[in-house]
Parts: structure tokens; sequence; C-alpha cells
């Protein structure tokens, strides 16, 4: 590896360049490729207008589309449901419109940077999310085996809560190198990067979070183990993260992709939406005013049925009215799940290898749910204890984390009343959205016995449990101890050129493709690694001046772990 790949540079001041959700993995600077005055590729004028399939009209599939219209490709995308994905934006029946509750993503670290493009190409806003402890949140309740405590900061909370703050941060850096990682990523100093990862991963693979929480001296207590894992710091408990790898985890605190949260104003659905309707002002071929909606008269196509390989190495795809269309090119942005169920698929369209990595791919499953109020009415003041009426709460009831959302005192506001994970969603399943909430409201009547909350309710609640949607079959992926392997095979697959010739031409992108799932930067990652890929197959180039990711691949690529 040297130094000289334009878009990994090292960087003397570490306060010269923001830390990025690029990852340990994969070091490429996908924020300066986007900024780049020479745009991010073209392809050859006899490419231009060829129809190229993108399926799945979430963050990535829409962000992939864009970019190919823009490179004079025509995309053709499916979306069975809406456009958006997991970023799902709802209001509530008989409220204002602008009262809405975020089904999916809803807060995003500063340290998504290339997401951050997207979002103010389209003129987006974003505001502080309220996460526990946050400056955003006026005050945060943690409720631990029935006992209360109420705080604006973590120096409110006893001392213990302190203590397991200290072990975390001692056992990520006696375990994880964690200053050394968090330096050389904020400096993007690729060559450092690579090399305390690639010992890491070796070390790490075959170990889950929980393991690695017990190995450290640091949490050799249970009770702190115990503490950690219901409340956690950032958004909250990680317990339900204790089975999966720790690598995953990693991941996240080396990017600080748990750390100074933003929503989007206005609901996150509202990025694809716009880019859906976006009018770019540098655009090939396409006449200035051309959008993905007017390239595809308002509406993408239906869901996609059945997909196979036909003669010339070409894409066919038959949707659900019926149509049967074949490309030279396509991009899958849906789960990999939906692949092995929902669509009919030719076993030729990946190698075996990449079918086993898809059937390992684990997901876990996520709920929310989510009631209008007529106010804020958490801000008002407790006369005899002088503290707010509510607070954000993190509790080992069932509720687990609930979150208050307003836009003003004097406004109808929102509470996320429950959002939890694996095994603390799956017992939502079975209730409808009414019996979900007469328990919810049970259990925080419990923490607070003197708040009617119910009073305040105007509205019927919305909630989602991802693991029973038909189109997602969970919320995101999140590997086991020893799935690097496995997603490597996924993240590598746009390099095309070291396929057998006849598994080319299908690429795939989303969040569970990446290296941080469960990000909205993942998804925006793996969007333009699959455009690469396609520009690449149509003969395409990026500028010298500002290479892609395939360019660079052998100079960055994930680290590669023996199959014997």
């Amino acid at each position: 590896m040297t130094s000289t790949v334009p878009n990994a540079v090292q960087h003397t001041d570490a306060t010269s360049e923001p830390i990025t959700m690029f990852g340990p993995d994969f070091p490429y600077a996908y924020d300066d490729f986007l900024a780049h005055p020479a745009g991010i590729g073209q392809i050859p004028a006899t490419g231009h207008g060829t129809e190229v399939a993108v399926i799945g009209g979430g963050l990535s599939g829409i962000v992939a589309a864009y970019e190919l219209m823009k490179m004079g490709l025509k995309p053709v995308v499916y979306e069975a449901d809406r456009i958006g994905g997991r970023l799902r934006t709802v209001g509530f029946d008989g409220c204002a419109p602008d009262l809405t509750a975020e089904m999916g993503a809803m807060r995003f670290p500063p340290s998504s940077t290339a997401l951050q493009h997207y979002i103010d190409l389209v003129g987006l806003e974003t505001k502080p999310f309220p996460n526990p402890l946050s400056p955003a949140t006026p005050s945060t309740v943690v409720d631990l085996k029935g006992e209360s405590h109420y705080a604006r900061t973590i120096d409110d909370l006893p001392q213990v809560y302190r203590d397991v703050m200290d072990a975390w941060n001692r056992c990520l850096e006696e375990g994880a190198d964690f200053s050394d990682m968090n330096r050389a990523m904020r400096e993007r100093d690729v060559p450092r990067i690579r090399e305390i990862w690639a010992r890491l991963v070796e070390k790490l693979d075959n170990q889950t979070f929980y393991g690695f929480l017990c190995d450290s001296d640091a949490f050799k207590s249970f009770r702190h183990r115990e503490i950690f894992g219901q409340v956690g710091f950032g958004t909250g408990g990680w317990d339900t993260d204790f089975p999966n790898s720790i690598l995953e985890i990693l991941r996240v605190v080396y990017t600080e992709a748990d750390d100074h949260h933003r929503g989007i104003v206005g609901g996150s659905q509202r990025l694809p939406l716009r880019l859906w309707d976006r009018e770019p002002q540098k655009i090939v071929h396409w006449p200035l005013g051309t959008s993905l909606s007017s390239l595809h008269g308002g509406e993408p196509r239906p869901a996609v049925t059945r997909m196979n390989r036909t003669a010339g190495n070409r894409i066919t795809i038959t949707d659900a009215t019926g149509d049967i269309r074949t490309y030279p090119a396509a991009i899958f942005t849906g789960q990999s799940w939906l692949l092995l169920s929902k669509v009919d698929c030719d076993d030729a369209l990946f190698p075996i290898d990449h079918w086993t990595a898809m059937e390992r791919t684990h997901y876990m499953e996520s709920s929310k749910l989510f009631v209008p109020v007529d106010r804020p009415f958490w801000l008002d003041r407790d006369e005899s204890t002088g503290r707010d009426t509510m607070s954000m709460t993190l509790t080992d009831r069932m509720t687990r984390g609930t979150y208050l959302l307003d836009d003003g005192p004097d406004r109808p506001a929102v509470i996320c009343l429950s959002y939890t994970w694996c095994d603390d969603s799956l017992k939502w399943l079975p209730l409808s959205p009414a019996e979900r909430m007469d328990v919810m409201l049970k259990s925080l009547g419990e923490i607070y016995p003197d708040v009617d909350i119910r009073k305040h309710v105007i509205g019927n609640p919305v909630t989602v449990s991802w693991e029973n949607e038909p189109y997602f079959m969970g919320a995101f992926k999140a590997n086991l101890p020893g799935h690097y392997r496995y997603q490597r095979r996924l993240f590598t697959h746009f390099m095309q050129d070291q396929l057998p010739a006849d598994r080319r031409g299908l690429f795939l992108a989303g969040d569970d493709i990446s290296w941080t799932a469960g990000w909205a930067e993942g998804a925006v990652q793996t969007a333009l690694n699959a455009v690469w890929g396609v520009m690449h197959q149509f003969g395409g180039a990026t500028d010298p001046t500002n290479p892609g990711p395939g360019d660079v691949f052998d100079d960055i690529a994930p680290v590669e772990l023996p199959e014997d």
C-alpha cells in the first residue's frame, strides 16, 4: 500500500478531516469521491440510453439509479412496496400531515459523510436527535430492577454507571487499540488503519461481543456487564448485540457511528423521494429537466418475482405484472434473503460461494411503536421535585427504550413508546398495535405512576416489526462470529473482473452488503460501488484525478482470511 491514493491520503492534522464511516475494512473516502469536481465517472457514448435494472427503491437503489442516470444510462427501478425502503416516514390517521413517525432509520451520525452529501444535495435540514443523556435530551431516566434514576448528564447517575462507562473505555483500549485506530481513521492514515485492523480481524473474527467483554479484566464483574447490556452508552443498551461478532461493534465505535446523532427534519424518507424527483444540472445524454421520476412516468416498476440469466450473459427480470424485460446489467439492493425466497432465482446468477454467504447472513429483528400526543407534556415540571414530568427512558422492562420527540411547546408531539431489537422485538410480534400500546403504557406507568400518558394521546398508534415485513424479513444484518469471510465476498462482489465471465453483470448493493449494516451510510457506499461496477462493465472510467472504489481496490481491499 502506498500513500499516493488520492482519496485515502494521510493527514498530519487530525482536525483537517472529519471522521467518516468508510470503516477499517475498506478505507476509501467516498465523501471526497462525491465532492470531486470531475464527477464519479462516465461511460462511452455508445452505451448512452441503455437500460439498467435497479431492484429496490430504498436509499441504495435510488442513489445508484440517480448516479447511473447522470452518466447517461437509463435506470429502470423496481420497487415492491414504496420508495424509501427502511427510510420509512409515516403519518397518523386524523392528525396533521407534518406529525410523523420514523419506522426505520431515524438517527444519523456526522460520520455518515457520503450520506450527508445527498442530504445537502437535496436541501434537507437535520437537527440533534434526543438520545439518552445527549445535549438534545432535556433529561433521561434509567430504570433497572425497579429502581429509577433521573439524570441530565452521566454525572447525575450513581457511581456504578460511571464505573461501567470507564470499564467499556478500558476494554476498547486494551483489547482493540481504540485510540490508535480512532486517530488513524480521523487522519485517514490508511496504512496504519490496515495494519491495526488486519491484526484484529485475524484475532477476533471468532469472538462474540459478550466474549470480548468477558475476556477483559475491566468487565470481570457480571453486574457491570449486565448494566452495560441494559443501558450502554450512546443509543442505549448493547445486550441484543452480545451474540454478534465483536468486529461488528468495533466498526461502530471506531467510526463514532453511535455518537452525536441527528434526525432529518420532516422525515428521513424525504431523502430518497427528493432524489427520485431531482433534476440534476450536470447530466449526460438526457435533456435538462430529466429526473428518475420522469424516466419512469412517475412510478417505479412493481416487485420483481423472477430473475435468471439468458443468452449473451444478460439478466432477464419478470415483475409482478408478468412483464418480462432483459438487461445487460442489473443492481440488486434489497435484503439478500429475498433472493432465497421472494424472488425466483436462477442459480447461475451468482457463484456458489456468494449464495452461501447470502444464506449465512444474520439479520436482527427490530420493532417500534409511536403514538401522537397533544403536546410535549413531558417538559412540564413536577413542582415537588423540580424534575421533568417524563424523560427519555431506558429500562429493563418491555419497552426498553422510549423517545420523546417534539417541534416546540405548543405543537402536537410524538412518543416512541418502545424501540427494541432481537428477542425483545419478538415479544411484541403476536400483539396488535393497540395491545402493544397497552402493555407499553403499563410498563411506563410503573416508572411514572403519577403521569397519565394515555390522556394526551390524540390518535391511533403506528407500529412496525421489521422481521414480519415481507420485503425485508429483518431489520438489518449483524454478522455472527466467523462471518467475516462471508461479508467480504458480498462486499467485494462489485469487483467482477475476478468472477467467471458467466457470473458477471448483476451487482449487489444495500447496507447488508456493507461493513456498516444498519446505517444508511453503508447503503450509499455500496450503491457507489455498484455504480462503479456498472460503469466499468460498460467500458467507462473515472477521471484520473478522482479514482473510484474499484480503481484503488487492490491498494485498500478488505483483509482476506485463509479458507483452510
